[in-house]
């Protein structure tokens, strides 16, 4: 039980602001099995941005709300994935030699494309939490889209190789296998499901009919495990592998992805 408690804990600590105090060793093999509850700090994340859009739309017309919730998901992730998200960018935008673009995602200062990236993915994300809280689809949003992207980092971590071998924050997770994979999807679609039940008994059909939702739940896995794999693949081909920025890069792209899908659904 003390070794699943750490395991839970260290995906906490690693991926979020939530205040975890516990001194916690991250050997390699602690990291590989905290990625089985990726999908849980997904879901914790996504609750209390859930409650914290409750607050701003009442309080606040859609587009400020919007914007306060976006720096809400932001702050608990600590902008880790934005952070690989820009180094990705600069990366694979630079159009060089795989040595080059591994090189430049090493390097801790962000260049213009990883600004622009960034600025246009927070304009997208921005736009779309309005989209989907004008519609009322914003807590089936919050409460799915960051477990399953979370999962697929997971996936991503077991299925394709490091870039760097054993160096880097990929090289870490060297020899995970799909275990950890499979028990992050079920875990996965326990949540999702729990989250489902939830706005069905709290009246949320009254927004978007059983079809929709049903669609909704059916969609996010599926597009995560496809978009995601196609992207992930693409990049290996590139860069001989992922890194520890891909991963993070992943879950960004993965998250406005899928509050995409879920905007063109309910529209």
């Amino acid at each position: 039980m003390r070794g699943r408690g750490h395991a839970i804990l260290a995906a906490f600590q690693f991926l979020s602001r939530f205040p975890v105090t516990v001194q916690l060793d991250f050997t390699p093999e602690l990291l590989k099995r905290s990625t089985r509850f990726y999908p849980l700090v997904g879901s914790a994340i996504g609750i209390v941005i859930c409650l914290l859009s409750l607050i701003s739309a009442w309080a606040l017309p859609p587009l400020p709300a919007s914007v306060v919730i976006l720096i809400g998901w932001v702050y608990l992730t600590g902008g880790l994935h934005l952070d690989g998200w820009m180094d990705a960018a600069d990366g694979l935008l630079s159009y060089r030699s795989r040595e080059k673009m591994l090189e430049i995602m090493k390097d801790s200062r962000v260049g213009a494309m990883g600004v622009i990236a960034c600025v246009l993915l927070l304009l997208l994300k921005v736009t779309l939490i309005a989209s989907l809280l004008e519609k009322g689809a914003l807590p089936l949003a919050l409460l799915t889209v960051p477990l399953w992207s979370r999962w697929f980092m997971v996936h991503a971590i077991a299925g394709w190789p490091s870039a760097r071998g054993v160096e880097g924050l990929a090289g870490q997770f060297d020899g995970m296998n799909y275990n950890s994979s499979r028990i992050a999807a079920l875990l996965a679609l326990l949540l999702s499901g729990a989250a489902l039940v939830l706005l069905l008994l709290s009246g949320y059909e009254a927004e978007l009919n059983w079809v929709q939702l049903g669609i909704c739940y059916a969609a996010e896995p599926a597009a995560a495990w496809l978009i995601g794999s196609l992207a992930a693949s693409k990049i290996s081909s590139r860069l001989g592998g992922l890194t520890g920025d891909i991963y993070g890069a992943l879950n960004e792209g993965l998250e406005v992805l899928l509050m995409l899908i879920l905007v063109i659904i309910i529209h």
